[in-house]
This record gives C-alpha cells, structure tokens and sequence, in this order.
C-alpha cells in the first residue's frame, strides 16, 4: 500500500511517499481501507516531535479517516467487512489502509459520503461537547469564538448557532471570517485589524457568556477580558503554538470560569446524548463540515504546511481513492 510516512521529526517536508506492507489485523481489530483522511494541528506537531505523545519514528502520521472495513481480527465484534465507518487513532492514517480499534470507530450514516464523515468526526465532536456539556451554551447566549476559520472553529461557530448562541467570530483574515459568517456568526472581527480587547468591548459592550479557544498565545487574555461576570472561558487547544499565561487576578475579579475540555472529562450521560444530537444533525444536513481543500496522497506534505501555516479554512482533506 501507500502511505506517507514521517522517517524523522521536523517540519511537514520530512514526511514522504512510501510502499508499505499492509497493516496486520490483531485479534479484536479491523482493517479499514481509507477513503479519505482529514488533517490535524496535532499531526504536524507529531510529525515536528512537539506533541504531548511522542510517537517513534518512522510512523505513519494521520488521526482521523473514513473508509470501509475489508478484515477484521480474530473475536472482533460489532462490525463486518463491508461497513463504512469514520474513527480516529493517534497515527496510521495517511495511508490506503489502516489497522484499527473499533471502540475508535463509527458508522457511517446513510446518504453522507466518505469525505463529510473524515471532516466531521474530531472537530465537531471537539466543539459540540466543548459547547454542550463544558461552557454550558444556552440559546441566547453571547459565544465568542477564536480561530473562528479553523476546524475546530468554524464547527463551534455552526454549532453554536444551532444550539440558538449569537456568536461573534475571531480570525486572521477577512476570507475565515466570511465562512463564519456564512455559517451564522452575527460578529465579525479580524484580529489583526486592531488591539483584541478593543474589538471585543466594542462588538460585546456587556460582555460574553462563554469564549471557545482552539488558539491560545496571544489571543487568550483579551478574550477572557471580553466575558461577563461568571462567563466561561474553555480551552481546547494550542493552534498558535503557544500556551498563554493568564493573569489570575482577571478570574478572581471578573467570577469567570476557565476549563479545559477533555473527551473524557464529560459525564457518561452527557456524551451519549450529545453523540445522538450530534449524530442527528449530521443526519438532517442541519451542520455540514467545510472542505477548505482536498489533497492526493502525493501532495500530503502540501496539506500538512497548510494546517501548520494557519492558512487552512475549515478541514483539510487528504484523497486515497
């Protein structure tokens, strides 16, 4: 099979085209042949040896696909070759086939191809629960979110709206901004037009209910600034490649909250109705992830500078059909 492989950690333009052996399929695993492969911040920082996790190299880089099933393992249940499913692993996805756990994956629905469900699966998650269960958004509310063009942001941003939130949308560039804005933010401000904390007390003169951050570095601060008393503040990510420091005098004096989402910080009840509602919107097409670009495997290096330089909109794909 093919597959992009990263012999050695650095920048995106390490990784290369290789001929691979096919994955082998462990009791309780499952063969997929991929569809379709979605590009993450965290790949490039796995590939740049920055993450959290630290994957030996070579690796295979990639955490989020769609496909069918063509094997499965000895004992594995719940799934049959034949099924169509999207799932999500730390690395292995850049490739025509990958070897995975199916507590990872899930069916696709009838009537969504094979490149709206790799879009769809870690970033709407990522905000849906991140809305739902951690900021607690209510119809009405004010949401502020950052990176309101990225993957993670513009789905806040969708389902937000959805969930009945006026949103004011933060980017880097008047082209992310009119994607939040064609999918309902009210709000729109380009960061770069102007001091943050300025902007935000002009659009919000009373304040935000809740800040979505996928960002981090210097945008964090003024955002938190912008909630009203007892807002919440939540952190989902570090998309500017740096952790901001924050004062905390701003929560002592302002009441606000600040949380961190985490998958499995969301009580067992809570995740298995947002799943469902989840899965209900998805179904009815009333969210729709955005494509910004789709990539061949040979130009994944290509995909993977684009995520790394923050020129992506919405979610970058990669093709292996």
């Amino acid at each position: 099979m093919r597959a992009a492989v990263c012999p050695q950690y650095g920048p995106p333009d390490v990784v290369r085209i290789e001929e691979q052996p096919s994955p082998p399929v462990p009791a309780g695993q499952v063969r997929v042949r991929v569809a379709a492969a979605a590009v993450n911040f965290p790949d490039v920082l796995l590939i740049a040896g920055q993450y959290q996790v630290t994957v030996p190299v070579p690796f295979i880089p990639g955490s989020e696909f769609a496909g069918v099933i063509v094997e499965t393992g000895p004992g594995t249940t719940g799934f049959t070759v034949g099924d169509r499913v999207t799932g999500a692993a730390m690395f292995g996805a850049f490739a025509e086939e990958v070897a995975a756990d199916p507590a990872g994956l899930a069916r696709i629905p009838d009537g969504v191809d094979d490149r709206t469900a790799a879009a769809f699966g870690v970033a709407y998650r990522t905000a849906y629960h991140t809305l739902r269960s951690v900021a607690g958004v209510q119809s009405g509310d004010e949401v502020v979110v950052l990176g309101a063009g990225g993957g993670v942001g513009l789905a806040a941003v969708q389902l937000a709206v959805q969930l009945g939130a006026s949103v004011t949308a933060v980017a880097s560039s008047d082209e992310k901004l009119a994607a939040a804005a064609s999918y309902g933010a009210r709000r729109l401000i380009n960061h770069r037009s102007g001091a943050l904390r300025d902007l935000l007390r002009d659009a919000l003169p009373d304040g935000a209910d809740a800040v979505v951050d996928p960002v981090g570095g210097d945008l964090s601060e003024p955002a938190l600034r912008s909630l009203r008393r007892g807002g919440r503040f939540v952190t989902v990510g570090f998309a500017s490649g740096d952790i901001p420091r924050i004062p905390l005098n701003l929560v002592l004096v302002k009441g606000v909250h600040v949380l961190g989402f985490q998958f499995q910080d969301v009580p067992a009840d809570e995740f298995t109705r947002n799943e469902g509602e989840l899965r209900e919107l998805l179904m009815s097409g009333a969210v729709r992830p955005h494509i910004g670009a789709v990539y061949p495997l040979a130009e994944t290096v290509q995909a993977l500078e684009r995520v790394a330089e923050g020129r992506a909109i919405g979610k970058i794909l990669i093709d292996l059909t």
